[in-house]
């Protein structure tokens, strides 16, 4: 797998894996073609053997575990090599609604901070959820929030997200189901001062097969240029 190494560019992605329990070989073939540099994972392994199962599928698309595990419970972050890393570590949220204990994966790469959510399927945790996140660890420079926000646009989770960042692929395809997909609940969000450059929902065999939920690939600028500065550079397609 090719990951970018340009400075000024992170491709990032987001992908549901319920827990790995589909086709292996095609969740790991989704990443590989996709070759991000920054993958926030929902639904990683879990159990005994969860957190190596969650480090051999990184080796397996070339990349390597920033936060897996632990307090991280439903979600992941996975760097290709060539990135930096730094303050990377995992939320314990409160299980509030007596169902499926929570968590966020959160790390600095090349200095733009990522949050990985893997929000409630009940209202009202999912709001609670999501102001803990909004209060501590969100800010409107250098941010990108991605995940399995197991809500619709239009949904109270997107206008309280949409009211800090900007919604990276607003007019997206659908993310789930992955086969016949018809709700767009899997998204990234960039601080304003973040460009994006791309963004696509990949489909094909693999995908359909690899998970139930289809994965969202997001190209970032890190630094976009400005508008009438001399000093920009020429961004290529």
């Amino acid at each position: 797998m090719t990951t970018s190494t340009d400075a000024g560019r992170l491709r990032v992605m987001t992908y549901n894996l319920k827990g790995l329990q589909l086709s292996r070989a095609d969740a790991v073939a989704v990443v590989r073609i996709a070759a991000p540099d920054v993958l926030g994972v929902q639904e990683p392994p879990r159990g005994l053997l969860g957190r190596w199962q969650m480090w051999r599928f990184a080796r397996d698309v070339g990349l390597r575990t920033a936060v897996n595990g632990r307090g991280a419970r439903t979600t992941a972050l996975l760097v290709a090599s060539g990135r930096s890393v730094s303050d990377a570590r995992a939320l314990k949220l409160v299980n509030l609604a007596g169902r499926t204990r929570r968590g966020v994966a959160m790390a600095t790469v090349d200095g733009v901070r990522f949050v990985v959510v893997h929000l409630s399927l009940v209202r009202d945790e999912r709001s609670a959820h999501l102001s803990d996140i909004l209060l501590d660890h969100v800010t409107a420079t250098g941010t990108v929030v991605l995940g399995d926000l197991n809500e619709r646009p239009g949904g109270p989770t997107w206008k309280r997200l949409s009211a800090v960042l900007v919604d990276a692929d607003p007019a997206g395809d659908p993310t789930y189901p992955a086969i016949d997909a018809l709700h767009r609940i899997d998204a990234v969000f960039v601080s304003p001062d973040l460009g994006v450059e791309a963004a696509r929902v990949p489909s094909g065999p693999p995908v359909l097969r690899g998970s139930d939920h289809r994965p969202l690939v997001v190209d970032l600028l890190v630094a976009p240029e400005r508008p009438g500065d001399p000093e920009a550079r020429t961004v290529q397609g």
